[in-house]
């Protein structure tokens, strides 16, 4: 009966977000540790931080924010200067996952600082070393059914590199 009912709630979000026609931004085959890793070495190559969205094609919320800052050219272009910008998947809600699966999606929400803790979607800044230097609550950048655009700036204007390093 409990599976039943989270492959339920797994199904009304993955429908809310469909019906709402957002694109499904989250890889779900892909190692998230390598992922991570991956943007690492970008990021080091480029003088930038990490930003990893973790969340999932499951949460209305993640897709809706993917779809913002994508359509608002400022924000993107903040974004594109100073970050390497992943989609970390993470699903809560998968009770088929083999034993290995879930120790890799622990070990990665370990690596990341237990981000869950405040929902989703959660952003979680790295320096080019993999140090978690912020995680933001997304409820906190919300306003009404959206996003607002002021308080996304902000977010992201004080995780740069060059603001964190007092440049700014």
């Amino acid at each position: 009966m409990k599976r039943l009912l989270i492959l339920l709630a797994w199904l009304a979000g993955s429908s809310a977000a469909i019906a709402q026609g957002l694109p499904r931004v989250y890889n779900e085959d892909i190692n998230p540790m390598a992922q991570i890793d991956s943007a690492l070495v970008k990021a080091k190559g480029e003088a930038k931080f990490v930003v990893c969205q973790v969340g999932g094609n499951w949460c209305p919320w993640c897709l809706r924010f993917a779809d913002f800052i994508s359509k608002d050219s400022t924000i993107s272009q903040v974004i594109a200067d100073n970050f390497v910008y992943i989609h970390v998947n993470y699903n809560p809600r998968r009770p088929s996952e083999s034993a290995a699966m879930v120790q890799l999606t622990a070990d990665m929400m370990q690596r990341l600082g237990n981000p869950a803790r405040f929902g989703f979607p959660v952003f979680v800044v790295l320096d080019a070393a993999g140090k978690v230097l912020h995680t933001q609550d997304s409820s906190f950048l919300e306003e009404g059914d959206g996003y607002n655009k002021d308080k996304v700036l902000r977010f992201f204007k004080a995780w740069t590199p060059s603001a964190v390093a007092g440049k700014q």
